[in-house]
């Protein structure tokens, strides 16, 4: 019996570092998707020359891919870092309307967006690191 407990919780300790190391991988490509589009709204706003058709294009394009990550997140994150990566989805694609509209970086409405783009994603990765266990210190087995 007292091997059977062992091996349980042995099984239980791997099963939540695999959760864990799957989680690590997915808020990383999640992170790195966000930035990516919001590069290129950033590109889109302080250009000036782009037409509004290619402009609505490009924005949608880049954001795009955000959307399978996205679904991810919603059945492998814990819960607060779901809560908290929805919103960011939703001030980012609000970011991304507005690049799309022809707003330019220097305009009230832009700087707005992006302040509570930021704002979201500051909760976001706080939420991450938390469930990721990013500021405990390391047990150490003995």
């Amino acid at each position: 019996a007292s091997a059977a407990l062992l091996d349980r919780s042995r099984w239980r300790r791997e099963q939540g570092d695999r959760l864990i190391s799957a989680r690590r991988v997915l808020y990383g490509e999640y992170l790195a998707c966000l930035s990516q589009a919001r590069n290129d709204f950033r590109s889109l706003a302080r250009n000036q020359t782009v037409d509004l058709a290619e402009r609505e294009r490009s924005a949608r394009d880049s954001f795009a891919p955000c959307y399978g990550v996205r679904y991810q997140m919603s059945i492998t994150a814990a819960t607060n870092v779901s809560v908290a990566s929805e919103n960011a989805f939703r001030r980012l694609r609000d970011l991304r309307d507005l690049a799309a509209a022809g707003t330019l970086a220097g305009d009230e409405a832009y700087s707005r967006g992006r302040a509570e783009y930021e704002a979201a994603l500051t909760r976001l990765r706080d939420a991450m690191r938390l469930d990721l266990g990013a500021d405990r210190e390391p047990t150490v087995a003995g």
